[in-house]
Order: C-alpha cells, then sequence, then structure tokens
C-alpha cells in the first residue's frame, strides 16, 4: 500500500513538472488579442455601456413618469375627516348633524394612487442634460479606439522586447560557445609553454563575465514571457513561440502628414466631445432662472381597506413655476459653469499642443532610430570581422589573449548594440503612428484593414 502511494506520488510529481506547450503567436495576433481582451480595454467598453445607459436613462426624463402609492392613514382631524368620507362615498348628512362635527372620531382611509406627470417646458434644462449625456456616451465610445490602439501598441513593445531578449540570450550562448573554444586553446597553449597562464586566467575570467550575462538574460526572458501575458489580458503562467518579426516600415515622409491625422486622434476628439458637454453646462444652469411648464395627472381609489376600490376620482393639472429668489445658488452655479468651460479650453489648447509636440518628438525619434540602427547594423559586421582577424593573428602568435578577448567583447557588445537599436526602431515606428492618431498595426509592410471605427466629428 505504501509502496503504491508513493509511485502514485511519484506520477503526480511528474505529470506537473511536465511544462505546458507554447503557444505560437505572431506580432500581428499580439496586437490583436490585446484589442479583444487587454483588461483597459475591456474597462474602456465597459464604461462605453454606462455611458450609453445614462444616454437612455436622460432621455428617459422626457417621457411620461407614471407611478403608484399606496397610502393608509388613520386621523381625527375634523377637516380630513369630513373631506375622507367625502372621498370614499360614505358621508352621510344624516350623521353629520347628529354629531360634533368638531370631534369626529379616528376614521381609517386606503388611497390608492396612480400618477403620472409629463414635462412639457424645463427651461431647456432637460434638453441640454440629454444633449451632455450623448456628448459623454460619444467621448466614451471613442475613448475605446484610443485604449484599443494603446493596448495593441503595449502588446507589441512587449512582443519585440521579448523577441530582443530571446535573441539576446542565442548570442550569448553563441559568446559562450566562442570564449570556450577561447579558453581551450589558450588550455593548449600553456600546455605546450607557448602562452603564459596569466593570460589563460584572463580568457577564464571573460568566460564568467560571459556566463552571468547569459543568466541575467535568462531572467529577464522569463520576465519578459509574463509581461507580454499581462499584456494580452492572459495568464502569466503562459509560454509564447514568437513567429520571425515582420519588416516595419522606414519613416521617409516629411512630418506633415502625420500632424495632419494626429488632429483627430481619438482621446482628442473625445475631450473635444467632453468640452462641448461642459458648454452646455452653461445652458443647463441658465435654465434654473427659467420658467417650468409640465402636466400632473392623478387617479385615486378610497377605500377603508389596503388596495380597496369603494370609490374613486381623478385630476388632471397644469403647473408652471418659476424661481423668484434662490439666494443667487442659480447665477453663481451658472457663474462657476463658465469658469469651468474657459479652463476646459485652456486644457484642450494645451492638449492640442501636447499632442503635436509629441508628433514632432516620435517622428524624430523614429527617424534617428533608425539612423542608429543601420549604424549598429555596420558596427556589428566591422567588430565581426575585427574578432576573426584577431583570431587567426592569435593563432599565429601575433597578438596576445587580452587582444582576443578584447574583440570578443567588442563583437558582443556591438551585437547587443544592434539588438537594441533594432528594438527602438521598431517601437518608434509603432509609437509614431499611434501619436499621430493611426492604428499601430499601419506600421507593418501589409497593414491589415481598419479594427476600429472612430466617430465623425
Amino acid at each position: 500500500m505504501t509502496r503504491n502511494l508513493v509511485l502514485g506520488m511519484a506520477l503526480l510529481g511528474s505529470l506537473i513538472a511536465i511544462p505546458a506547450a507554447a503557444t505560437e503567436l505572431s506580432l500581428l495576433d499580439a496586437m490583436s488579442t490585446a484589442r479583444q481582451q487587454a483588461r483597459e480595454v475591456t474597462a474602456a467598453q465597459a464604461q462605453a455601456v454606462a455611458g450609453a445607459a445614462r444616454l437612455k436613462q436622460a432621455k428617459g426624463y422626457r417621457m411620461p413618469q407614471v407611478s403608484f402609492q399606496e397610502i393608509w392613514m388613520t386621523t381625527n382631524t375634523p377637516a380630513e375627516v369630513f373631506a375622507l368620507q367625502l372621498n370614499q362615498g360614505t358621508f352621510s348628512f344624516d350623521d353629520f348633524v347628529m354629531s360634533d362635527p368638531n370631534n369626529p372620531d379616528w376614521f381609517e382611509n386606503a388611497t390608492s394612487r396612480f400618477e403620472l406627470m409629463l414635462p412639457i417646458y424645463m427651461g431647456g434644462g432637460l434638453s441640454g442634460r440629454i444633449d451632455q449625456a450623448r456628448l459623454a456616451a460619444e467621448a466614451a465610445e471613442i475613448k475605446t479606439t484610443w485604449t484599443a490602439d494603446s493596448a495593441a501598441l503595449a502588446a507589441a513593445e512587449a512582443y519585440i522586447r521579448l523577441a530582443q531578449v530571446r535573441e539576446n540570450v542565442t548570442l550569448l550562448e553563441r559568446s559562450l560557445e566562442t570564449v570556450e573554444a577561447h579558453v581551450n586553446i589558450a588550455r593548449a597553449y600553456v600546455d605546450q609553454g607557448m602562452l603564459v597562464r596569466s593570460e589563460l586566467l584572463m580568457a577564464e575570467v571573460e568566460r564568467s563575465r560571459i556566463q552571468d550575462l547569459l543568466e541575467q538574460a535568462r531572467g529577464h526572458a522569463k520576465v519578459a514571457q509574463a509581461n507580454l501575458s499581462f499584456r494580452l489580458g492572459t495568464d502569466l503562467s503562459a509560454t509564447w513561440e514568437l513567429q520571425t518579426l515582420p519588416e516595419s516600415k522606414r519613416v521617409e515622409d516629411g512630418i506633415e502628414p502625420w500632424l495632419a491625422t494626429a488632429e483627430t486622434r481619438a482621446d482628442l476628439e473625445a475631450a473635444r466631445r467632453l468640452l462641448s458637454a461642459a458648454e452646455l453646462e452653461v445652458k443647463v444652469q441658465r435654465s434654473a432662472l427659467l420658467p417650468k411648464i409640465g402636466l400632473q395627472a392623478k387617479y385615486d381609489f378610497y377605500d377603508q381597506n389596503l388596495f380597496g376600490t369603494g370609490a374613486d376620482s381623478g385630476s388632471i393639472a397644469a403647473v408652471a413655476s418659476i424661481d423668484i429668489f434662490s439666494g443667487n445658488r442659480h447665477r453663481a452655479a451658472r457663474a462657476a459653469a463658465q469658469a469651468d468651460l474657459e479652463a476646459g479650453r485652456q486644457q484642450l489648447e494645451l492638449f492640442e499642443d501636447g499632442v503635436r509636440l509629441g508628433v514632432k518628438e516620435a517622428f524624430e525619434t523614429a527617424i534617428s532610430s533608425q539612423k542608429r540602427h543601420a549604424t549598429a547594423v555596420a558596427a556589428q559586421q566591422a567588430a565581426k570581422e575585427v574578432e576573426r582577424i584577431t583570431e587567426e593573428r592569435f593563432k599565429k602568435g601575433v597578438v596576445k589573449m587580452i587582444d582576443l578577448l578584447d574583440a570578443s567583447t567588442a563583437r558582443q557588445e556591438a551585437e547587443t548594440r544592434q539588438l537594441v537599436a533594432a528594438a527602438e526602431a521598431y517601437l518608434a515606428t509603432f509609437e509614431l503612428a499611434v501619436r499621430s492618431g493611426r492604428q499601430p498595426e499601419s506600421a507593418l509592410p501589409n497593414p491589415p484593414p481598419s479594427t476600429s471605427s472612430r466617430t465623425e466629428s
């Protein structure tokens, strides 16, 4: 029994230890997944649904408001007893003259009341609130586009960073193999008396340095993989097999086309909608000083028992009202709305200028990143050639081990710089696209059809 238990636990442990198969993922798939299930996207979609519901709620105030009340009371107030007896249809003149009307007995009454309220004119306040709710709903809907683009950009960055760090791991593994070969050559030369031991030790130190960088890079790869899962809104323990990155578009046009599309950037359009809502707030506050007209209709059933229908009556009334003096509350609210509107205009202008500045910064970064990448590629090729030549000269005894190690280090650093420069150039094109109000997928050579629709301004 104990043996079977041990074997069962060992089998279970072996099953648990089997790693989950990696899911193949392309850059475009990562961006598409982030658009659909990144948490910031689902939150923005929920906010858009809430905005649409608030618009429906605001429109509901235009409709007739029908309510029902069940009111029970007992009273010995003379006027109320007299009125309730009339309402119930139980009033008797004989009883009235034979009793003391000023001291009636306690009287019970139940009223079932249906009431209808219909606003006719609210000074423009009701229509203003509806228009505000519509603008807020539009802003929330437009903001989902910006959120989806930002989520796709974040997923692309996580994907590219993971590809970068994995490539760095591969390069460091190759560097380690190269240094191992250097160490073996140095050891053989030391055994033959052709090289002093100190140079062998320098090679071993270089090997330790590469091993340290390799372990660090492997750790970074695990973090980068979890970050990609985080951006996709999936389990952080998921593993990904990345497809080869497609080429990104070169940024060759002038900055003007990018500035032009930035004028209709989604978050900027949403801010404009909210400013329009702030303009309507002045109208809404002004309506408090205007007359209000409404229609009121009610129908009552009266009985001594709850929900009884012993007698019934109804009434229809038109009501007009206006605030003559309210301690200047409404005027103060209107002044505050006007001040908030002016502040909103200033903030929108600042936002617009900030968008243009961001586009200029992203454009220059993209151009310089492309140039830096070209320079890094050339430097990497030169460093490889230098290492090859130095290794040949070392084998011929022309240069020392330190020279060969320096050449290997320079080649490894050049490869790292090229990796970083390639990632930065790639990401710069995506960043420029998003800051310019375009989808990040548009930076790909063959961009897919638009994945989001934007509300026209």
